[in-house]
């Protein structure tokens, strides 16, 4: 099997080597920080060279993964619109029509296992036995590296339970060629993913993730927070309600709440810009990319460059950019839920309106209805850009986990039913997120009676909107696929309309299907 060893994050700081043999990239013990980077920047990098050229996955339509998730988590809900249907392919998910041969659902279906696969021949290449020639110190650290591929294995495995509630069945020990592995179901993944998590987090075990570890690398409470997030869905994963996951995700919140190196940014926008790497205090786990070491059209390129458009008054330069691709719209039932944008004092309505209407009267694709976003910017703390040009891309990550969410998820736990939380403490901590909104003026705190599950669902959107969380938050409250919740071109009407259920799930690809007959899509 031919590896590649090389670099693609920063924080690995390592520089893109050629591609070898495992043999030889196993060699040295200083090639397993290599492939690790090269399992990290998998999320983010579409292959070995600038920008994605030198794919690594020829059967796709040459898109990083970060791209692909950022679609199908945001594309067909009520928060982006995207004005470009035709040249990025994604009528289907804006109006949530697709099928098994969309190739968004399964570009990012293959992405994730090719992330399993090289965790997985790593990790074949970590055992004891394998490792026993390096000295004591590059075990001690190749060992730290083995938890951090189990984290990522465990984390793509979420996202494939999250998207399409079955996989097939692969770890280290499964043969690599001449087997057709079975399927998790829901349950079994879920299962598999907890399992994984709960001994890469406890105490005193050499198999567990180091209390802290460097920017953009999986330590303790980084599994906490994916934990918590399992936890929290358990009932969509599971297919049925059951308040003792509710109380887990309240567990795995407060070990991460109870943390004293972590703390809510005071500036919310400082969470979005090209210096974000500096909100270690928030920030938990990102997708690492900058415009030297880690060129990207996904991640944080593709947010910014797509939020922004070309026009004398919305000036690129002022966002860190060279230049914009301006196909993003926020929709407005998303806008809507800050009240009036133009006098709020909410700091997260971050929305550009000169010549735009709020809501959409026609066509999805007039470019002149929808807000621009202005959440993420690659723009330093200074305000001067980052590194970017057309050649370069921005140089801002893209958060997957942060601290605010810890605090919601924890609050919604509560409501939910979990214990280890009172309600007044889970009021307390929205209304910490929302203080920081509202700059610490008093008018953002909400009562009692205002906290509700409904409101949870809208202060998410107001915190997380661009950040690859919000269908997972409609299909939880069934707002997703149902009437109960309604959005423009929901359902590809302008009115919008509820949609078949089987939308609340993306299909297998049917190239799997064939080639592994222990793979189902029931509902397609």
């Amino acid at each position: 099997m031919i590896l590649v060893a090389s670099s693609c994050t920063d924080v690995l700081d390592q520089m893109p080597t050629t591609e070898d043999t495992s043999k030889d990239v196993y060699a040295e013990a200083a090639n397993y920080k290599k492939v690790l980077a090269k399992i990290y920047a998998s999320y983010v990098l579409a292959g070995q060279g600038q920008g994605g050229d030198n794919g690594d996955l020829t059967s796709i339509n040459g898109q990083d993964f970060s791209r692909g998730y950022f679609n199908l988590q945001e594309a067909a809900t009520d928060e982006v619109a995207n004005t470009w249907l035709s040249g990025n392919n994604l009528s289907d998910l804006t109006y949530i029509s697709w099928d098994a041969k969309d190739s968004w659902v399964s570009d990012s279906y293959y992405w994730l296992f090719f992330n399993i696969a090289l965790c997985n021949e790593f990790l074949r290449h970590c055992t004891d036995e394998e490792i026993a020639r390096f000295s004591e110190a590059e075990q001690t650290e190749i060992r730290t590296f083995r938890s951090e591929a189990r984290f990522m294995r465990s984390f793509s495995y979420w996202m494939v339970l999250d998207l399409y509630r079955q996989g097939p069945k692969v770890d280290e020990n499964t043969p690599v060629t001449g087997y057709i592995p079975e399927a998790y179901d829901g349950i079994g993944m879920f299962d598999f993913i907890e399992s994984e998590l709960k001994e890469l987090v406890a105490e005193g075990v050499s198999s567990a993730l180091p209390a802290t570890n460097e920017y953009g690398r999986a330590s303790k409470p980084v599994a906490w927070a994916l934990l918590a997030r399992l936890y929290l869905n358990s009932a969509v994963y599971r297919g049925n309600v059951d308040t003792k996951y509710y109380t887990e995700c309240i567990t795995a919140c407060k070990q991460v709440i109870s943390n004293s190196a972590f703390y809510l940014e005071p500036e919310y926008a400082k969470l979005f810009n090209a210096d974000n790497h500096k909100r270690t205090h928030e920030i938990l786990f990102a997708m690492v990319c900058d415009a030297t070491t880690s060129v990207t059209w996904g991640g944080g390129t593709y947010i910014i460059c797509g939020s922004c458009g070309n026009s004398s008054t919305q000036d690129p330069a002022k966002y860190g950019l060279s230049n914009g691709w301006g196909m993003f719209r926020a929709r407005g039932e998303m806008t809507a839920k800050f009240g009036d944008i133009a006098t709020t004092k909410d700091s997260r309505a971050m929305f550009y309106t000169d010549g735009q209407a709020q809501f959409f009267t026609g066509a999805i694709d007039n470019q002149a209805e929808g807000y621009f976003f202005e959440k993420f910017s690659n723009l330093t703390d200074e305000g001067v850009a980052a590194s970017n040009s057309a050649a370069t891309g921005c140089s801002t990550d893209y958060p997957l986990l942060r601290l605010a969410d810890i605090y919601l998820m924890a609050a919604e736990a509560q409501l939910r039913g979990g214990t280890g939380l009172s309600r007044t403490e889970a009021l307390e901590l929205v209304n910490k997120v929302r203080l920081r909104a509202y700059n610490q003026d008093e008018s953002g705190k909400i009562s009692d009676s205002d906290f509700t599950l409904d409101f949870i669902l809208d202060e998410r959107a107001r915190e997380l909107y661009l950040e690859s969380v919000r269908r997972t938050d409609l299909i939880r409250f069934n707002k997703f696929v149902s009437a109960d919740y309604i959005w423009q071109w929901k359902g590809g009407v302008l009115d919008g309309r509820a949609v078949n259920k089987k939308y609340n799930i993306y299909p297998i690809p049917d190239t799997d299907l064939t080639a592994n007959p222990n793979l189902h899509n029931p509902l397609y």
